[in-house]
C-alpha cells in the first residue's frame, strides 16, 4: 500500500465532502484513516501458510472439534462499511489437529479484506478443509452490517446467518445436526 498516496486520497474525500481537512480535529485523519486501512486489509498480504506455522499436529483423534464465539470484523465490499459478529467452526479430525489460535487467525486473514459474508464463510471452511485435511468442516458466521444499520433499509436488529459445511459436515445429517447442536443451532 502507497501510505502517501492513500493519505492524499482521504484528504481530497474530506475536501469533496465539504470538509476542512486542516482544521483541528481533521489534521491528522488522513494519516489515520491509511493506517485503520492498512490493518484492516491486511489480509490480502497474509500468507496462510506462515499463519499456521506448523501448527497442524498429529493426532489419533478423529472426533468433533469446535470453537465457538471467534469475533469476526470486516468490511463489506459494496460500501466499504463494516459489518461483524460471531464465527463458529467445527470440523472432524483425521489425524490432524489444528492449534486452537490458529483457526481465529484464518477468520482472521480472511475477514481483513473486502468481503462479503457468504464469501468469508466459505473461504474459512476451505482453508480449514484444506490445512488440516479433516473427514468435514463447518462453519457458520453471523454478523451485523453497518450498512444496513446505518443506510439503506436502516434496520438496527438485523442479524446476517450465513453457513459452509464440507464433506461429511455436508453429506451426513446426523453430523451437520451434531455440529449445529453443540453451536447451539435447531436445526430444521
Amino acid at each position: 500500500m502507497n501510505k502517501e498516496r492513500v493519505a492524499e486520497l482521504v484528504r481530497e474525500l474530506l475536501l469533496e465532502i465539504g470538509e476542512d481537512p486542516d482544521r483541528e480535529g481533521l489534521r491528522k485523519t488522513p494519516e489515520r484513516v491509511t493506517q485503520s486501512l492498512e490493518f484492516l486489509t491486511s489480509g490480502y498480504c497474509t500468507n496462510v501458510n506462515e499463519l499456521v506455522n506448523k501448527a497442524v499436529f498429529e493426532s489419533q483423534s478423529n472426533n468433533m472439534i469446535i470453537l465457538r464465539d471467534v469475533e469476526v470484523y470486516s468490511l463489506c465490499e459494496h460500501h466499504m462499511l463494516p459489518f461483524f459478529g460471531r464465527c463458529h467452526i467445527g470440523y472432524i479430525a483425521r489425524k490432524k489437529v489444528l492449534g486452537m489460535s490458529k483457526l481465529a487467525r484464518i477468520v482472521d486473514c480472511y475477514s481483513r479484506r473486502l468481503q462479503i459474508q457468504e464469501r468469508l464463510t466459505a473461504e474459512v471452511a476451505r482453508e480449514i478443509m484444506m490445512v488440516t485435511q479433516a473427514e468435514g468442516v463447518g462453519v457458520i458466521m453471523e454478523c451485523r452490517h453497518l450498512c444496513t444499520m446505518m443506510r439503506g433499509v436502516e434496520k438496527q436488529n438485523a442479524l446476517m446467518t450465513t453457513s459452509s459445511v464440507l464433506g461429511s459436515f455436508h453429506n451426513d445429517d446426523a453430523t451437520r445436526a451434531e455440529f449445529l447442536n453443540l453451536v447451539g443451532r435447531r436445526v430444521a
